[in-house]
């Protein structure tokens, strides 16, 4: 199992709302295909956005990233539209 970390930064004034985090997850869990080898999420909310935590099944950190990548992909439009901008560190 690889661990991926991404930062959604809050593009709106303040800190993020309680709720953010339960939205991001089942926004990661509703658009994972068993391809992206989508383990676990744990993420956490800070005074700039919130940090993410992608525990993912592959054989290397390179294709752990390429499924993140590839899922990220998916809901980015979405994250946008709830106030976020995706940085995959």
């Amino acid at each position: 199992m690889r661990v991926i970390q991404t930062f959604l930064t809050g593009t709106r004034a303040g800190p993020p709302a309680e709720g953010a985090v339960h939205l991001v997850h089942d926004l990661l869990w509703a658009h994972a295909r068993p391809s992206d080898g989508l383990e676990h999420v744990r993420a956490r909310r800070d005074e700039h956005g919130l940090d993410v935590f992608l525990f993912v099944d592959a054989d290397s950190d390179r294709s752990a990233r390429a499924q993140m990548a590839a899922l990220l992909g998916r809901v980015d439009t979405l994250l946008d539209s709830h106030g976020f901008a995706l940085d995959l560190s």
